[in-house]
């Protein structure tokens, strides 16, 4: 996966809540079994009518903006369990999502594939909105390393918490297997020197 340390950039404000991964991406998109071309369906039903033309009433269709934060409201990525809505957000182009509450399955599914959801208080989602609909080119500001999510030059920041392993991962670019891979002299180590102090096995009488 990328790494992803610090991350500057705009912001797709996208308010509204209880999305859920139907909507993030449809039943009807799920056949495929890899993540090739799962963002070209993302928000399928919002972006383009049924005649598929593009809606230019919704967020993503909006020439003013741009960026690969997703800003959502409350209680993001709700409904089924589906992997594929993960794929589809990351596949679009979008490195981070920022909402008030993410369902945990969402979350977890997220974070295994390289897309850092950003957990903040509803007042802080809010200052976000509100900036980002007064200047649709105002950057935010997403720090990993030292967990802080901020609009520069505004005074507006929030800490924001992530479990420790998946920020070890995110941060080296690290899925669950390439950080064992990075732990193999660490666990041969630690076998050789179980193997040194093994005692031998009594023998019963």
């Amino acid at each position: 996966m990328e790494k992803f340390k610090t991350l500057t950039d705009r912001a797709v404000p996208l308010d509204a809540e209880n999305v859920d991964t139907d909507q993030i991406i449809p039943a009807r998109f799920l056949k495929a079994t890899d993540k090739a071309g799962f963002g070209e369906n993302l928000f399928r039903d919002w972006r383009f009518d049924k005649n598929d033309n593009p809606d230019p009433e919704f967020v993503l269709n909006k020439e003013e903006y741009k960026g690969s934060i997703l800003v959502a409201g409350n209680n993001f990525g709700c409904g089924s369990s589906r992997e594929h809505a993960a794929w589809a957000i990351k596949a679009y182009g979008f490195k981070v999502v920022v909402s008030s509450y993410f369902a945990d399955i969402f979350k977890g599914n997220a974070l295994n594939n390289g897309l850092l959801p950003v957990q903040v208080s509803p007042e802080f989602l809010e200052k976000l909105f509100t900036e980002i609909n007064k200047d649709p080119s105002v950057n935010i500001k997403v720090d990993l390393e030292s967990q802080k999510i901020e609009v520069p030059g505004k005074g507006i920041s929030e800490d924001f918490e992530i479990d420790p392993y998946k920020k070890t991962c995110l941060i080296n670019g690290f899925d669950d297997i390439d950080f064992l891979v990075s732990k193999l002299d660490v666990i041969k180590k630690f076998e050789e020197k179980r193997a040194g102090t093994t005692q031998p096995a009594v023998e019963m009488q």
